[in-house]
């Protein structure tokens, strides 16, 4: 199995965490954004829309990280980032689309650039675009973990998954751009929580080998 990734990509980390989650080995291969890798033909020719994370395993190449978590759930089912009742899935999934639907979208590099090229954004009006979308998911995801039932140690319950395995990269994106996490004491005790494992530490950006 290997795992095309960055350091520094949000959507790479979750993808480095679930394959630590579920003890599957793997070789990473690194793709250096800052050498425009991504964008390279022969890169292009693995994953076309040039972004990572890609993971090929035997004769399935995938892109998507939820689309390689939700491979990874179905060919090697244990340990689950799934909780067995279907509400208990869902739930798990809503708290992830939000982030890497709604929160991540709006606030990865491909759009910060944008803003910045072809908008003529600074920096500080950029801080700001990033700040005001991810405050605005972390409150809705905060309520979620607050007002419904199904929210534990985790996310979903005593085990760590797959709404963590989203929640943690966008929690380390936060703390990049320096956005106070008081408003959201529920998914700062989560993260910490999530941290103190082997499987979340071992896959955070810099621990990686490719990290600046």
């Amino acid at each position: 199995m290997q795992l095309y990734t960055f350091f520094r990509s949000s959507a790479a980390y979750r993808v480095r965490i679930a394959l630590n989650l579920k003890g599957l080995g793997r070789e990473d291969v690194f793709v250096r954004f800052q050498d425009q890798e991504q964008r390279s033909e022969a890169y292009r020719r693995l994953n076309p829309q040039g972004l990572v994370p890609t993971l090929v395993d035997g004769g399935a190449v995938l892109g998507q990280s939820l689309a390689i978590l939700e491979y990874l759930e179905e060919v090697y089912p244990e340990p689950p980032l799934l909780p067995a009742e279907p509400a208990g899935r869902a739930r798990a999934r809503q708290i992830g689309l939000a982030v890497a639907c709604d929160i991540h979208p709006l606030n990865n590099l491909r759009v910060l650039q944008y803003l910045e090229r072809e908008l003529g954004l600074d920096e500080a009006r950029r801080t700001a675009w990033y700040r005001h979308w991810l405050a605005q998911g972390f409150q809705a995801i905060e309520t979620l973990l607050t007002t419904t039932p199904g929210t534990g140690r985790f996310c979903q319950g005593e085990a760590p998954g797959f709404a963590d395995v989203c929640l943690v990269p966008q929690v380390f994106n936060a703390r990049r751009y320096q956005v106070d996490m008081t408003p959201y004491p529920t998914v700062a005790r989560i993260d910490a929580a999530c941290l103190a494992l082997p499987a979340f530490a071992d896959a955070a950006p810099a621990a990686q080998p490719d990290a600046e």
